[in-house]
């Protein structure tokens, strides 16, 4: 009996030991069935060359076509003014802004008309004194007949009376006129700077009005843009962005190049004006002199260039595979930045473009591809 106390322990080890060596043995056979693929995974998508119109931008401050200092053209008091004619308010083209005690002048044209009248009286006279002369003439020895027996000079200083009166009647009939000060165009009052019952003088500053038929956006166009500029870019319609709350949206013309190149910043610039900003002729929103606003406009059409995310293209390189799915690097040449996109142009399989890359990519590196998608990039340019 002592002898299988000591036996049976030693068996179970024994049988322990060989079941775990067994076990061993299973486990590895296993692992050695088993490949483990050690490839980095990519995705990939597909590029299509594109025509595109490059769409430029710039910011400027919208500015009236131009201010003029108001002044009176006659001299005398101030009897009345248009309730209008105060700070902020706008008035129309020819409408009165205020008026200017006329009497003198009024005077002045009646007695204007008078020596018109006159100066055409004595006309009349010595062109009947003249035409008895002619016809006396006809009698009399040639050598008689001079230029003072037919009152030619008495004739030429009739008519030049007559022209003076009447350019003394014009003069007054101006002046009149002028003691109703009106718009030179539709205007928003800035300054008034008289009152009723101010004596004023020829050349007394009265008012400072803005245009509000045009407004002016003159914007910077930087150096690296100026490529992208068409030829018939005067003229072209742009879209003007105020800096306000709804970002209103309001059509515009590109009126202008200034002609000139800063000296210092290297900019050009370009002049887009805005019809009726104050909207007195419709319903658009106001426009604001001083108002920041952004200028939107169409660029040249660039060809046969693709659209790809600026984080897949690192120092000029572009990724994609080959027919076994190795990596292969391109330089490519990058046209413009348009958004969170390059504009590029390059040789590569445009059908096989890796998305994401291992973080060490390194030329003709083995990958495993696990999602080839087709849409990536017009979907990222729908919802841009």
């Amino acid at each position: 009996m002592t002898w299988l106390k000591i036996a049976l322990p030693l068996g179970v080890l024994v049988a322990g030991y060989f079941a775990m060596k067994g076990i061993e043995v299973s486990a590895a056979d296993n692992v050695e069935k088993e490949v483990v693929d050690t490839r980095p995974t990519v995705t990939t998508f597909s590029l299509s060359p594109e025509n595109i119109t490059v769409t430029l931008s710039s910011y400027g401050e919208v500015l009236p076509l131009e201010t003029t200092n108001l002044a009176a053209q006659v001299t005398g008091e101030v009897e009345s003014w248009n309730p209008k004619f105060v700070s902020g308010g706008i008035v129309r083209r020819g409408e009165t802004l205020f008026s200017i005690e006329k009497d003198s002048y009024e005077a002045a044209l009646l007695l204007a008309e008078a020596n018109l009248s006159s100066a055409q009286a004595q006309l009349i006279q010595e062109q009947a004194q003249a035409e008895v002369a002619r016809i006396e003439a006809k009698t009399m020895p040639d050598a008689r007949v001079t230029d003072l027996y037919l009152r030619k000079p008495q004739m030429m200083s009739a008519e030049a009376a007559v022209k003076s009166a009447q350019a003394q009647l014009k003069i007054a009939q101006r002046d009149l006129e002028n003691c109703q000060v009106k718009a030179p165009y539709d205007a928003l009052i800035v300054s008034r700077d008289i009152s009723t019952g101010d004596y004023i003088t020829q050349g007394t500053s009265a008012a400072v009005i803005n245009n509000v038929e045009y407004a002016e956006v003159t914007f910077p166009v930087a150096g690296f843009d100026r490529h992208f500029l068409s030829d018939e870019i005067i003229g072209s319609e742009a879209t003007l962005v105020l800096d306000d709350q709804q970002n209103t949206h309001i059509p515009v013309t590109i009126h202008r190049d200034t002609g000139v190149i800063d000296n210092a910043t290297r900019m050009t610039h370009l002049v887009a004006r805005i019809s009726d900003p104050y909207a007195i002729n419709d319903s658009n929103p106001a426009i604001k002199f001083g108002t920041y606003a952004t200028v939107l406009f169409k660029g040249v059409t660039l060809e046969n260039v693709f659209r790809v995310p600026q984080e897949l293209v690192t120092n000029r390189t572009l990724w994609t595979l080959d027919e076994e799915n190795n990596l292969v690097s391109h330089t490519v040449e990058v046209i413009r930045e348009d958004g969170s996109d390059f504009l590029l142009r390059g040789t590569f399989d445009a059908n096989s473009v890796v998305q994401s890359l291992p973080e060490y990519p390194q030329e003709g590196m083995p990958v495993r591809v696990i999602n080839h998608n087709d849409d990536l990039v017009a979907n990222r340019v729908k919802t841009q």
